[in-house]
Parts: C-alpha cells; structure tokens; sequence
C-alpha cells in the first residue's frame, strides 16, 4: 500500500471504511476457506483412506494410522507459524498467505493423485506422509496472517465481530467437504466411488485454489502493516522478540495455555471427533453422517458471528471461558445420549426383515484356500437397518467340512442406518457442540490479535494459536480413538465414553489458567 493508499485509508469515513473491510474479509475469507478445506478432506475421508494407503489386513489399525497421518499435519503447523509468521511480520501479510495458499493447493491436489497401498506398496503412506507436513506447514502461516490482515483493517471497537468472519471458515471448509463428498458419493456409485471418486475431492481443490489466488493477488497490504513498514518500525527478527523477550513470551505462554490449548480440544471434539465417534463407534452410515453433520454445521456456523459481535461489548474472557465450561461439564453426558440412540435392544425385526448372503473369492497366495463374506442384513420396523459383514479363511485342506457347514467366523464391518427421528436426534446433539465450538472460537482471533504488537503480531500469535490447535487439537481424534479402543478392550462398562477425558483434562486445566491469570481488555493498543 502506497503513502497515497494508506492516508486515503486513514480518511475514510466509518461508511468507506466498512465497505473497504468488507472486501478485505471476502478476499480473505475465500482463502482460508479454501485452506481449510484442503486440511480437512483428508480427516472428512479418513475411514476410506484406511483401506487406501494402508494394509487392510487390519483395519482398525489402518484406520488408527490414517488418525496419525492426519494428527501429522497438526503436529507441524507451530513450525508453519514460526516460518510463515517471520516471513509475515518482515515482508508483509498479503504475499505470505499467497505462499502459503499455492503450498497448501498443489499438496491437496497431489494426495489425490497418490497410487493405492496396492498398487506402491508403503511409498503410499510414504507420499501422504509428506504432503501432509506440506500441508500443515501451509496452514501453519495461513491463519494467522488472515486474522491479522483483517484485525489491522477492523475499526478497534469492532474487531471481535470482523474477525469472527474469518473464524466462520474453519467450520464452512469442514461443511464444504463434507457437502462435495456426499455429492460425490451420491453420483457415483458405491464401486466408483470406492476405486477411483474419492480422488475427486482432492483434485477439486486445484480450481478453487486458481481463483483464489487471482483475487488474493489484487488485494493490498494492512494499513496499520504498511504504515508501521513507511515509520521503519517493522521487525528485522521477529522470532527473537517473540520469544526471546520475556515480556512478549509470558503473553505466548498465557495465550496458548489459558485460552487456545482449550479451544483447540473444544473445537475438535464438537466437530472432528464428534463425526469419528458416530461413524466408527455407533457404526451409522457414512453418508448420513455426513449429512448430519452438515446440517449441525451450517445452523450453526453464524453464531461465530454472534458470539464475536457479543466479545465487542463484553469482552473476549468470558465467552471463551464459559464455552469451554459448558463444554466439559456437557460432553460425557451428550456422547452417552449419542451412543445409546443406536441401541438396537427392543427394537422389533419387520416381516421378513432378514436376508443373508455370502460370497467366495479364491486365496491370493493359498492353494485350494479360500475367503468367505457372510452377508447379513436385518430391517426392523422403526426404520432401522443393520448390514454385518463377517469373514472365514475356509482350509479346504485343514477343515474338511460339509458343503453347507459354516465355520466359526469374525465380524469385520457393521453397518446401521438410522429413521429420521434418530438423525435429527444426532444433528441436535452435535449442534450443541458445535454451539460451544462457536463461543470459544469466534473471539479467538481478536483476543490473539491484541495481545501483541504489531512488529511482531503475525509471529506472536501464530504460534499459540497452531500449537493449541494444530497439537492439542489435532491429536484429539486419534488419541480420543486410541482410549476409546483400549477401553473397549479392557471390558469397561462406558468404554465408548473414554476419548472424552483427553478433551475435558485439557479444557480444564486451560479454564484454571484463564480464569486466574487472563484480562478481560486489550493488552496491546494500536
């Protein structure tokens, strides 16, 4: 932004300056939008990804290994920040996010384009592997320039609610999967979408990432940036005074640890691990719950607005405070209500609501061996249906049985699909999560934005932020995963509500922290 640009800037009146933040928002939004669906089709996939790009010898350990894949991109986004957030705070906000946008698009495209673990053998998990680190990298930089670049063009007073407009991408990225997958698979049929339509989603991202990047090219830098760039007041190492000062640190320490450690677990656990828990643990459909989950999504994805509009007038603390509250006070609760709503006891088998089937197919590398499915399918009157799949390795040497006999077999896969009334039972339960994703969420950007200076804005809150998110967030689904399975093996009566100690631990120690040590006003003004 020229000397011209930035004073005609500061000349607006509040009407101007509206409509020119408007503009900003929607450029930038479109981006982090498109980043963030990028990020999340891989977790949106990740039960047909199993059986891609890992051995289907044992599925719940591929799944388990997709879950880490996918907490791998997580694990690198600090180390994005650090990258980005230097590059951003030294050369300006605009041309980072651009980089970071390119990153992010070609790597999505690419794991779509990857050969199955059949095909490549490990170099499969290999290459996603690595596409993966790209992309967390990319991400890593994203936001935090975003929400930077908007807050520096808010008005003081409004920036909870401008910002909020950012905050609403994360979630529309994650419906905005979720929709393009279900219209995938709603095309294509199960055979299509199973061999080769589950690429589709990642190749559509190539061509969202291309307008972006046009619109992303045409926009200016900050006012504020640009201004702090003309009075030479930019930072020539932003990383040292970040977190080489001791004042400037305590705030990362205090941002990441009294506010974003536990938003982070509250947003993934409303939305990530809440689709994970119905789809793996209750077994219902994959395509409704991506329904469902679509539906929770989008009612409540304005109150991010709401509550960051509300964060203008009351103060970014106690909203985030009281969300994460609510939140584990509600979880173990809302999850009991979930599992049990699929409980298939007392339930009435219709008329001739049973057929069984098998198919055989020949031992790949066993002579005169072979693989039976069993097919069970059981409708009951309520409009429930249960698919189980079963599997023997019949020995034609070591068992000679009866043609007819059936061996003792395992079941593999089940299935259920639910009535209508159960679904909108599910959509209600999840939207309430998602209602505390909202409060903890949709302040964030602000409160991160003016904790720290604008020298060293970009970089001082990009790390809390993707350290909270990217780590204590983005484990949630494969750790909440892990303690779900061991306690089911270890006979627990309520072993499908054993995940929910991650996020409840995590939040309320975050909860202690805010409320003793966390200001409920600015720290930093501009």
């Amino acid at each position: 932004m020229s000397e011209l640009q930035q004073d005609s800037y500061e000349n607006m009146s509040e009407k101007q300056k509206n409509k020119t933040i408007w503009s900003v928002i929607t450029a930038s939004s479109l981006g982090t939008l498109i980043e963030w669906y990028d990020f999340y089709i891989f977790g949106s996939l990740a039960v047909v990804l199993s059986t891609k790009f890992f051995p289907a010898d044992n599925p719940t350990a591929a799944f388990l290994s997709t879950l880490a894949t996918f907490a791998a991109g997580f694990v690198v986004r600090p180390f994005g920040a650090l990258f980005f957030g230097r590059l951003g705070d030294m050369i300006g906000r605009k041309y980072t996010f651009l980089v970071t946008l390119l990153i992010m698009g070609f790597s999505t495209f690419l794991i779509g384009c990857i050969p199955s673990y059949e095909t490549i053998g490990f170099m499969a998990p290999v290459l996603v592997l690595i596409l993966r680190l790209l992309q967390g990298l990319a991400l890593g930089g994203e936001y935090g320039g975003a929400a930077t670049y908007v807050a520096e063009y808010a008005q003081p007073h409004r920036r909870g609610y401008w910002t909020s407009w950012i905050q609403t991408t994360a979630t529309v990225g994650l419906f905005i999967s979720l929709i393009v997958i279900l219209i995938t698979k709603t095309t294509l049929s199960h055979d299509d979408f199973d061999t080769w339509g589950w690429r589709v989603p990642f190749w559509i991202s190539i061509l969202m990432v291309g307008v972006s990047y046009i619109i992303r090219k045409n926009m200016k830098e900050s006012p504020l940036f640009a201004k702090a760039k003309k009075e030479g007041k930019t930072s020539t190492n932003p990383l040292k005074e970040s977190f080489g000062n001791r004042y400037n640190f305590k705030f990362v320490l205090l941002a990441l640890f009294g506010a974003v450690m536990g938003q982070g677990v509250v947003w993934y656990t409303g939305q990530f691990y809440a689709m994970s828990f119905i789809q793996k643990v209750m077994n219902v459909d994959s395509a409704q719950v991506d329904s469902l989950m679509a539906i929770a999504l989008l009612l409540g994805t304005p109150l991010f607005v709401l509550f960051g509009w509300l964060s203008d007038k009351v103060g970014r603390k106690p909203i985030m405070l009281i969300g994460m509250l609510i939140a584990l006070l509600s979880y173990r609760p809302i999850y009991d209500k979930m599992f049990k709503s699929v409980n298939l006891e007392g339930k009435v088998v219709a008329t001739n609501g049973i057929k069984e089937s098998r198919t055989s197919k020949i031992h790949d590398k066993i002579a005169g061996d072979s693989i039976i499915t069993y097919h069970k399918e059981t409708n009951y009157t309520d409009g429930f249906k249960v698919k189980k799949d079963s599997v023997v390795h019949w020995s034609a040497v070591a068992t000679p049985v009866l043609k007819d006999s059936k061996p003792e077999v395992a079941t593999v896969s089940t299935t259920i699909s639910i009535n209508d009334d159960t679904k909108w039972l599910l959509v209600f339960l999840v939207f309430i999560q998602v209602v505390f994703v909202t409060m903890v969420y949709g302040p964030v950007a602000a409160f991160l934005v003016e904790m720290f200076p604008i020298r060293i804005r970009y970089t001082s809150m990009s790390l809390p932020y993707h350290i909270g998110n990217g780590i204590f967030g983005g484990l949630l689904p494969a750790v909440a995963t892990y303690l779900v399975t061991t306690g089911k093996e270890a006979g627990h009566a309520q072993w499908y509500l054993e995940g929910l100690w991650y996020p409840i631990i995590v939040a309320s120690v975050c909860l202690i922290i805010g409320l003793i040590y966390l200001k409920n006003k600015n720290n930093i003004k501009d």
